[in-house]
């Protein structure tokens, strides 16, 4: 019989989390991960979703939307193979993700007799789509090796880590000693000569652009400041999205690569960028104009000039070189009034441009944003509505909220939704997904209904992938992207889950806000055949070699 007052590996894993903040962990249970899963059930809220991947997607939206650590549990083998396309997401995003997965008991690891759920190599796996991946060896190192993994995944620029832990060690006794509380390291700080050359373009330049990226996740009152004191325009990547309110009339946002974007960039004569990657969709595929003075901030030393020339790189945490370009040099009034007209007009072209070739789906745009408050997460997985208007007209005031797969992963949305509802059941989280990447992990509308989280699923129904049916009409035939759909209405009464339907604007702004004021799960079927395109087809901003 077990001594009800030894801990076991699961009870050191409890404490650590605690420490942590975490207080909702996502997983499977599994015969090799038992006592974890056991003790972080009677100790913390444990969700058990459907499928490895929609645990990473939850634990990497939880830890999205309160900017600090989530957990996912999975099992060996096949299990922790099911995660590893979530995993890539998380590396793709530097999200803070805890991924603690089985092992085989130790006597059997490697051996290649096949143990059951053995696989060859699953260290190696994990460490290929994890920012840092380590075996629990000793029982007697867990506890060290477990506050490690979670500094790893808290410090910037962050990523997920792997803890493979063989089932065996996961029983053993281990000393649970409660440690001090684990945040993220604070940044360190920048010398004066290391910002010289950015000050020195600011002294100089008479029409800058900001560029934000990821980076400047942290930094948001810090950019607000520059913007708002040196009077320069401020383009986003999405992943920079929210660290200043996009209402602010001098964020143009996420419009680089429009005709707006091209525009300003092409008069402007200095471009500082601020912790992005310039992702190739993002750029029109490495083609948008570029000034001749740049100046790139970025905590990588790899990244300056990396995929444009530089002027300048300086290597560093955004918000410290902020902090510190605040506080040397006097930026007010230093471009001229013009220029910063010029700014706002580029954000009033960005919008009109776009809401043109949108349609009445502008008007559905206008009905979410004003169906759900300015800090209510939007998980958007990879639809046409999330890539075209979800993605840069929806207006973002938290970079908390902006929730999305970085790493164009069709499928993910519903994952990062629930642990995104979950993290923060005070207000209504939002979904929104095509019925053919909801069809990816469909199974993980059961985890919905059984936690039952304050989350509204936006699902447009084109009956396929229209974003690759687009593509596909702009050249020639269509093919592979037809694809059989539910009835989505006897789906939810089948899942105890509400159901709501819209078929026009004019639906969308009466459905929404009730939808929203039902406070728990509810499906919201737009029925595209009936609600009609857009009136400009969307396709990708990417090129295809053909």
């Amino acid at each position: 019989m077990t001594d009800k007052n030894s801990k076991n590996g699961g009870d050191l894993l409890v404490q650590v989390l605690r420490e942590a903040g975490v207080d909702t962990v996502f997983g499977i249970v599994s015969v090799h991960n038992l006592p974890l899963v056991e003790a972080v059930a009677a100790q913390l809220r444990f969700v058990p979703v459907r499928h490895e991947a929609g645990a990473v997607n939850a634990a990497d939206g939880y830890a999205r939307a309160t900017g600090g650590l989530g957990c996912a549990l999975t099992s060996t083998g096949t299990g922790a193979g099911n995660a590893a396309g979530s995993l890539i997401e998380s590396l793709s995003a530097g999200t803070s993700v805890l991924h603690v997965t089985g092992q085989v008991q130790s006597d059997y690891l490697g051996s290649g007799r096949g143990f059951i759920h053995e696989t060859k190599d699953q260290l190696g796996m994990l460490t290929a789509v994890s920012s840092y991946a380590v075996t629990v060896t000793d029982p007697g190192d867990a506890g060290k090796i477990l506050r490690d993994g979670v500094r790893r995944a808290l410090a910037a620029p962050g990523g997920p880590v792997s803890v493979e832990w063989p089932i065996d060690l996961q029983y053993a006794e281990h000393d649970v000693i409660p440690g001090p509380p684990i945040s993220a390291e604070p940044p360190a700080g920048i010398s004066a000569e290391q910002i010289a050359p950015l000050l020195a373009a600011i002294d100089a330049a008479e029409r800058p652009v900001i560029w934000a990226g990821g980076g400047v996740r942290d930094a948001g009152a810090q950019l607000t400041e520059l913007v708002e004191r040196w009077g320069v325009p401020l383009l986003t990547s999405n992943s920079g999205r929210g660290a200043v309110d996009e209402e602010h009339e001098l964020c143009v946002g996420n419009y680089g690569a429009t005709p707006a974007g091209r525009e300003l960039l092409a008069e402007a004569d200095l471009l500082v960028s601020l912790g992005t990657h310039f992702r190739s969709n993002e750029t029109g595929d490495y083609s948008i104009p570029v000034p001749a003075h740049h100046v790139q901030v970025d905590l990588d030393a790899a990244a300056p000039g990396r995929v444009f020339p530089v002027t300048a790189g300086i290597v560093g945490d955004v918000r410290s070189v902020l902090d510190a370009v605040l506080a040397s040099t006097d930026v007010d009034g230093q471009v001229d009034a013009e220029w910063t007209e010029r700014g706002k007009r580029a954000r009033v072209d960005a919008r009109t441009r776009q809401r043109a070739g949108l349609g009445d789906h502008a008007r559905l745009c206008d009905a979410v944003r004003a169906a759900f408050p300015a800090d209510s997460v939007v998980a958007r997985d990879v639809t046409i509505a999330s890539s075209s208007w979800g993605n840069r007209l929806l207006s973002m005031s938290d970079p908390r909220a902006n929730v999305f797969p970085r790493g164009g992963g069709i499928g993910q949305g519903l994952g990062m939704a629930i642990g995104s509802a979950l993290a923060d059941e005070t207000r209504p989280t939002l979904a929104i997904a095509g019925d053919g990447g909801l069809a990816v992990h469909l199974g993980e509308l059961l985890t919905v209904a059984q936690e039952k989280p304050w989350l509204v699923m936006l699902v447009f129904n084109d009956g396929g992938y229209g974003v690759l049916r687009n593509m596909q009409a702009a050249t020639g035939p269509t093919y592979a992207v037809d694809l059989a759909t539910p009835d989505f209405s006897a789906l939810s009464g089948a899942l105890g889950l509400d159901y709501r339907r819209i078929g026009s604007a004019d639906d969308a702004e009466s459905v929404l806000p009730e939808a929203v004021a039902l406070r728990g799960p509810v499906l919201v079927e737009v029925d595209l055949a009936e609600f009609g395109p857009m009136p400009t087809p969307f396709t990708p901003p990417v090129s295809v070699p053909r």
